[in-house]
């Protein structure tokens, strides 16, 4: 069998039937062989029922959650290729002729692009349209190095086993981020066709929530790619501080400004401590999400492993607070030299610097 059309559905009694007579009548019109899938999520209103008598195999996922459904769906899959969307007519699934194509010229994962192909009036909410989307979809194109110009269309294709082979895990909304996020860091090239949304037909709020899951999505990003959160603030604090602090050592101060002394040594501490610890909650982040399941391990991970012991970091502790031990004692040797010698304390020599308070 070479397509699988797969549905997620909950409680959409109105339009599953529907949207399972337009995949049918597209298998039958384009001679494709395949099928239809409906992934019910514990509908009570009968969807089942309707589903399975517009032509659709019904297969029921008990554990709840959009991510969860789809997985479930993939996993019953017979096709060699899957196309989801969602079953409340906002997607039109008699035209699917442009996600076939590229998959059967090799895409491994095709996207469909709502801004490039139309959306109609009310069918996205002003949030979702101008912030939302683009937003999150901006920030999966730089943190993933990736040209999808719409990372949360809820119609893609793609081929079963390769992306059954990523590992998606996750269970709601954030779902969709995982598999392009996952896609584009296997190397997966990632195909887009304009897709047209249409208003949905229900007669009941979706489950989407705007806030709470755009933040799980977001926050799936940031877990994911930990580094623009995390590793590079930190690498530019603790670079920051470094510097400042080796400016400090040298008796100067600018013509006609403050002495840098105490309070400013004090922000650059302050800088290289915070730095640090960023680094590591870049580490850690990564790290627990390798081991949740949720992130593949990066090659510098694989070939670090071995170094990631307590008896490494017990090493590496000890001989951190030895380097800083031996930098303290030099420093106030040098605070003691300048302090004793009234040619190194630039007012005593007739600076034109303001007192100390």
């Amino acid at each position: 069998m070479e397509l699988t059309i797969l549905m997620p559905c909950l409680n959409e009694a109105k339009t599953v039937g529907q949207c399972v007579r337009a995949a049918v009548d597209y298998l039958q019109r384009s001679g494709t062989s395949g099928e239809v899938v409906v992934a019910d999520n514990g509908s009570t209103d009968g969807s089942r029922e309707i589903a399975e008598a517009a032509g659709a195999r019904v297969v029921a996922v008990p554990q709840r959650g959009y991510g969860a459904a789809l997985l479930g769906g993939i996993a019953a899959a017979q096709g060699r290729y899957v196309i989801m969307g969602d079953a409340d007519c906002s997607y039109d699934f008699t035209s699917l002729d442009g996600f076939v194509e590229r998959l059967r010229s090799g895409a491994p994962l095709v996207m469909g692009n709502r801004f490039r192909g139309g959306i109609e009036d009310g069918a996205m909410p002003f949030l979702h349209r101008y912030l939302g989307n683009p937003v999150l979809s901006f920030i999966g194109r730089l943190f993933f190095r990736t040209d999808i110009g719409d990372f949360h269309c809820g119609i893609r294709g793609f081929h079963r086993d390769s992306v059954a082979a990523l590992g998606l895990v996750s269970t709601g909304m954030e779902f969709a981020s995982e598999m392009v996020a996952k896609a584009a860091l296997a190397g997966f090239p990632i195909a887009e066709v304009p897709t047209r949304l249409r208003p949905d037909g229900r007669d009941r709020p979706p489950h989407l929530r705007t806030w709470r899951d755009g933040w799980r999505h977001l926050k799936f990003l940031l877990l994911f790619c930990p580094r623009w959160l995390f590793l590079y603030p930190g690498g530019l604090l603790l670079l920051g501080g470094l510097l400042g602090l080796g400016a400090l050592q040298q008796p100067w101060a600018p013509e006609g400004g403050h002495e840098l002394r105490i309070h400013s040594m004090l922000y650059m501490a302050g800088a290289m401590v915070l730095g640090v610890q960023l680094l590591q909650l870049a580490v850690l982040t990564k790290w627990v999400g390798v081991l949740s399941g949720i992130v593949p391990p990066p090659a510098w991970l694989r070939r670090a492993e071995r170094f990631l012991s307590i008896e490494v970091g017990l090493v590496a502790g000890i001989g951190l607070v030895l380097a800083g031990l031996v930098w303290s004692v030099g420093l106030v040797q040098r605070w003691g030299a300048r302090a004793s010698d009234p040619c190194l304390r630039p007012r005593a020599c007739g600076l034109p610097f303001p007192p100390s308070p």
